[in-house]
């Protein structure tokens, strides 16, 4: 129709042992202006086979699902991808909205004592079924305190993974495995979206940090919500990112 915008192309990032199907309630809310994506990222999903998983890798995958100008959304894993994206898409990326996400860890020494640790669970994973590791992840203490009927989905959801598969991105995309961007946070001049749930105490005072560094950059904190506000409370982030849709 003469006269209507053209939907901006909208990446949504998910989580470690989540996959692109977690999204689809927060899609079912954004109306037309925007057109979402949300793939399973490598290591995840119907990716759970795709190898190398590394961030150069996945960033070739989201270039070639979405080559032109976009907005990015990402969740905790794919929030951090997420920046990583900003900052090699510079001139394409309108806006970013991250949901109790990091930049990562800065300390060299704290860094490398995670990657130790998830090279441990990764090798723990292969004893494991799918199903032992998602009920295991889901007591994770950010987690473990998700209303039942998130906690069912979550689960339904982790089950589309492979032991193997969420190995490889703990080693290729964990928290430990990639580099820190507090230090490049001021060089982001994009509008930044923080989403961070009430009761996610830890990732409130991380967004709170980083909108310090960001030149451009909003808390936005989801009464009643936890670390997962999109499975959450996904209309409320539908809301947060349609508020930035254009007009």
């Amino acid at each position: 129709m003469v006269g209507m915008a053209t939907p901006t192309t909208l990446l949504l990032l998910h989580g470690f042992t989540n996959t692109g199907a977690g999204w689809d309630e927060v899609i079912a809310d954004l109306g037309e202006s925007y057109r979402p994506l949300a793939p399973d990222l490598r290591g995840h999903g119907r990716a759970a086979d795709a190898r190398p998983v590394t961030l150069s890798a996945v960033i070739g995958d989201l270039a070639a699902l979405a080559p032109g100008p976009c907005h990015l959304c990402g969740y905790s894993m794919g929030g951090r991808v997420a920046l990583h994206v900003a900052f090699a898409w510079r001139e394409r990326v309108g806006r970013v909205v991250l949901i109790g996400a990091s930049p990562g860890i800065a300390d060299p020494v704290a860094r490398d004592q995670r990657r130790h640790a998830d090279e441990r669970l990764a090798e723990e994973l292969a004893g494991l079924t799918i199903g032992q590791f998602a009920a295991r992840w889901a007591r994770t203490p950010v987690l473990a305190d998700q209303p039942p009927a998130v906690l069912a989905a979550v689960h339904a959801d982790r089950l589309r993974n492979t032991p193997a598969g969420l190995a490889a991105a703990l080693r290729g995309l964990g928290t430990g495995a990639l580099p820190s961007l507090w230090g490049r946070l001021h060089a982001l001049t994009v509008p930044v979206d923080l989403i961070v749930g009430e009761r996610d105490a830890k990732f409130r005072a991380t967004a709170e940090a980083m909108a310090d560094a960001l030149p451009a950059a909003r808390v936005r904190v989801v009464p009643g919500a936890g670390h997962a506000v999109h499975l959450e409370d996904p209309r409320a982030v539908a809301r947060i990112i349609a508020g930035g849709a254009p007009r």
